[in-house]
């Protein structure tokens, strides 16, 4: 998922550089080769050096599967031969809340860290976790939110380097919490929408310390923030229930705000040549792609480019893949496909049979487009402007949790495991 009711709950050209979570030349070039953030290298979804299995199973093209202790659905993140992940364990009437580290070569665990071990201050929406934000790397630090519960940094090899308490939150219906943080150089951005106070803040990377925080008018989301750079000005975007708004990273300035979305937004925003493309589908459906030289409210007016009313998701987060935007219909596994620059309608509702209720977010490398659902079901599809299924695959776990690609390999995470899947992968080792 993102992120989630699991609930929980961005190659890059012209005047957009796609968002970035470290600083040099290193970093960028190891950027693509990797899965270092949710929804990967771009935040986009898509591994653009990747090419992972079609077919997997059970006993099909599992190099390793290993148990996870514990429930998140919180996605993996890697980082060249480490994988990282969050997950919540509960001991007595307390939760452990832990940041794993996992080695990519064989799966077993390299190191495990409670970074907190308290009593949970709600209850969670059934399908929820207490650890469905995913952690952040940049290769230098893992970094992991686990909201009201604290944000955390560890070096490579588990030290930990900072924590930063932020608050309770109160969210709605006790649902539960889910956002990721963003990352961008040296700034943490960490969006705080609950049904109190809500506000987004920027901490100091390196420290920890607060370098700015704006307030905010939303009731709870689970949306993940984008941190993207546009005419050599690095914004924030959020998605929110009241209004999508983008905000200076390095000021906190409120740059543009657009209304008109649905409740309790989870999907997280994407981008393309200098537009930002929201979407909401809870108790009705929006989609907005509204381009980022914008300023002021630009609700209802005709500096969005285009909008959608039906089919958007509620849940997953949309799939922009060389200029189209993938996405299903609410919960539900019904595929639309629409040209990110136009809105027009490549793919209308089509069903992906074999699918049921949609909460991981859709992934894709190597011209296809990958799907996977709670019944454990995953579809491979053709990219393309008409629905090809290329194969039905089933593992014996529900999956929430979206995948992460890294070359010949894709991690997903089901209810108990982390499976490890590759073209031609020797038997699987349970760890």
């Amino acid at each position: 998922m993102h992120c989630c009711l699991k609930m929980l709950v961005f190659l890059f050209f012209g005047t957009l550089i796609a968002p970035v979570s470290g600083r040099g030349d290193d970093f960028e070039s190891q950027r693509a080769r990797n899965w270092h953030q949710w929804r990967g290298p771009y935040a986009d979804g898509v591994a653009a050096l990747g090419s992972p299995p079609v077919e997997w199973g059970e006993q099909q093209n599992v190099r390793w599967k290993t148990a996870i202790p514990g429930r998140g659905s919180a996605s993996p993140v890697v980082w060249n031969d480490q994988i990282f992940l969050l997950t919540a364990v509960p001991h007595e009437n307390t939760q452990r809340f832990v940041v794993m580290c996992l080695d990519r070569a064989t799966g077993k665990i390299r190191w495990e860290r409670v970074a907190i071990e308290t009593t949970p201050r709600e209850r969670l929406h059934p399908t929820n976790t207490h650890a469905s934000a995913s952690a952040i790397t940049n290769g230098n630090r893992v970094y992991a939110s686990f909201g009201s519960y604290g944000v955390y940094c560890y070096d490579m090899a588990g030290k930990l380097q900072w924590q930063r308490d932020l608050g309770d939150m109160q969210t709605r219906n006790e649902f539960g919490e889910g956002a990721s943080p963003a990352l961008h150089g040296d700034t943490l951005v960490v969006n705080w929408d609950h049904e109190a106070e809500d506000f987004i803040v920027a901490l100091n990377a390196q420290t920890g310390e607060v370098r700015w925080k704006q307030d905010r008018d939303e009731p709870t989301t689970w949306a993940t923030p984008l941190i993207v750079s546009h005419e050599g000005r690095m914004q924030v975007v959020t998605n929110g229930n009241n209004r999508a708004r983008s905000y200076d990273l390095e000021t906190g300035e409120l740059l543009w705000e657009c209304g008109g979305q649905a409740m309790n937004p989870i999907p997280s925003p994407v981008t393309l040549d200098g537009v930002a493309y929201c979407m909401t589908g809870f108790r009705g459906y929006a989609a907005f792609a509204i381009p980022l030289g914008v300023r002021g409210d630009v609700t209802d007016s005709d500096k969005i480019l285009w909008s959608k009313s039906d089919g958007t998701p509620y849940i997953s987060s949309p799939v922009l893949y060389k200029g189209t935007l993938s996405y299903t219909k609410g919960r539900d596994a019904i595929l639309s496909s629409v040209d990110a620059k136009t809105g027009e309608v490549l793919i209308d509702q089509k069903r992906l049979q074999g699918l049921d209720t949609m909460y991981a977010s859709p992934v894709a490398a190597a011209d296809r487009i990958y799907w996977m659902s709670r019944n454990g079901t995953g579809v491979v599809i053709r990219h393309g402007n008409e629905l090809e299924i290329l194969a039905t695959n089933k593992l014996d776990e529900g999956v929430d949790a979206s995948p992460a690609i890294v070359g010949k390999q894709m991690f997903v995470r089901g209810e108990r495991s982390l499976y490890c899947l590759e073209d031609e992968a020797p038997p699987a080792s349970s760890e």
